[in-house]
Parts: C-alpha cells; sequence; structure tokens
C-alpha cells in the first residue's frame, strides 16, 4: 500500500488526471437505487477527497486516507472537508454511517487475504444496520500485453506516459508498469500493484462481514463485462 504509484506521490497531478467524476457519479447513482434516504457517508481511500467533494453536496462526509501527502493536499485545497489519516486495515472512527465507500480502486491496494477480511471489518464497524456499502476495485485480469502510449496534460504541460500490463494469475494482482517522460525532459516510473477480487469472491468476503451484495456494475451502468466494478451491498449485521 505504499506510495509507488507517481500521481500519489504528486497529489495536485493526481488531482488534475483524475477528473472525469465517473466514481462520485456511480456511486450517487448505487445509492439512489438503494439507499435514498441516506445522509451521511464515510469514504476509505479518499485520496485529494476529489470524488468526496462531489459527494460532500448531498451528504454529510468523512473521508479517510493511508496516504498523509494526500490527506495533506485535501486539507490545503477542500479545507471545508472532514478528511483524516488512517489506514483503513485498522482505523476506528466510533461512529456508523448511512453509507460506507471504497473507490478508485482503493481496496485493490490491499493484496493479502487477511488484511482484505480486516478492511470489510472496518466497513462493517461503520455500518449502521441497513447501510450501503459502495465498492469500486477490479474484478477481472487486465491481459493486453502490448506497451500503449498516451499525453498526459500536467501543470508544467503535456507528458508522455507509456503503460504496460501484466498478470500474476497465482497472486491475482495485475501490475501496470509505467515510463513517464515530463515536460522537463526527466523521466519517471511507477509500477502499480492491484489485486483481483473475481465476482464471486469479492461477494463472499462481504457476506463473511455482514453485507449482503446488491448489485454489480461495470463503469456503463449496465451490467458487468468489464475489469472494474461498481459492487454495492447492504448491511445485515449478521
Amino acid at each position: 500500500m505504499e506510495a509507488t504509484n507517481l500521481l500519489y506521490r504528486d497529489p495536485e497531478l493526481y488531482d488534475m488526471v483524475q477528473t472525469d467524476g465517473t466514481g462520485a457519479g456511480m456511486c450517487r447513482t448505487l445509492i439512489e437505487s438503494h439507499r435514498p434516504d441516506a445522509r451521511t457517508l464515510v469514504d476509505f481511500g479518499c485520496g485529494t477527497g476529489r470524488d468526496l467533494e462531489i459527494l460532500a453536496k448531498r451528504f454529510d462526509c468523512v473521508g479517510v486516507d493511508l496516504q498523509p501527502g494526500m490527506v495533506g493536499y485535501a486539507r490545503k485545497v477542500r479545507p471545508w472537508l472532514d478528511i483524516r489519516t488512517g489506514d483503513m486495515r485498522t482505523v476506528r472512527l466510533g461512529k456508523r454511517m448511512d453509507v460506507v465507500t471504497c473507490m478508485g480502486n482503493s481496496l485493490a491496494y490491499v493484496h493479502d487475504n487477511e488484511e482484505i477480511s480486516q478492511v470489510f471489518a472496518t466497513f462493517a464497524a461503520h455500518a449502521r444496520t441497513g447501510a450501503l456499502l459502495v465498492l469500486c476495485s477490479p474484478v477481472a485480469p487486465i491481459t493486453r500485453t502490448g506497451p500503449t502510449t498516451a499525453t498526459v496534460d500536467t501543470p508544467e504541460g503535456p507528458a508522455i506516459v507509456t503503460i504496460r500490463h501484466e498478470w500474476d494469475l497465482r497472486n491475482q494482482t495485475n501490475t501496470m508498469h509505467r515510463h513517464w517522460v515530463l515536460p522537463s525532459g526527466g523521466e519517471a516510473r511507477d509500477e502499480i500493484r492491484r489485486r483481483v477480487l473475481f465476482p464471486r469472491e469479492l461477494e463472499r468476503y462481504a457476506e463473511c462481514a455482514g453485507f449482503e451484495v446488491l448489485d454489480m456494475l461495470d463503469g456503463s451502468g449496465t451490467g458487468l463485462s468489464g475489469p472494474i466494478a461498481y459492487t454495492a451491498a447492504r448491511y445485515t449485521g449478521r
């Protein structure tokens, strides 16, 4: 869960690159479908608070993130949000919410089975009976083998990033290798390893923590066919 991701090491760049709002939009859609009366929300792995800022227009929100640099940046640029540093494997805020979210693939940075169970226990510890859990996480491998290249706008100008994916079946991890050529002419490399929880496996972790899965959709909102799933589950407490 360390900050091997360049965007995590540079929160301003993260905020600039991650701007499509899909996560917050899907989150609101699932809440309106399954818990339209919700008033309170906690987001684990909130990063710079970009999605939380959108959700806070509708809910009384708290955000938690492991990376102090991300939290510090969030407090600087979004001082009106309640964002705290904490490890979602162990953090306890002492309150239960109507909605618990974990977006932006944050769950995928936890690779160990026991630690994944700890994360779901954290979700349960912050959920009222009937609360809605909304997750965004990989549910299938990325098997593309050839590199792809894209131009990314940064505060200093356009950067060129080349991306290569690697799939480790034994450990169920997608690894994304990125090579950045920055506007200054300098270069940077990062490696992002994300654990894939297949749909039935994800459902089992949720059930063991007292959640009943209600919905699992890809970003289109019309079924599940892509590698990323938005999952909605209700906390039963059982």
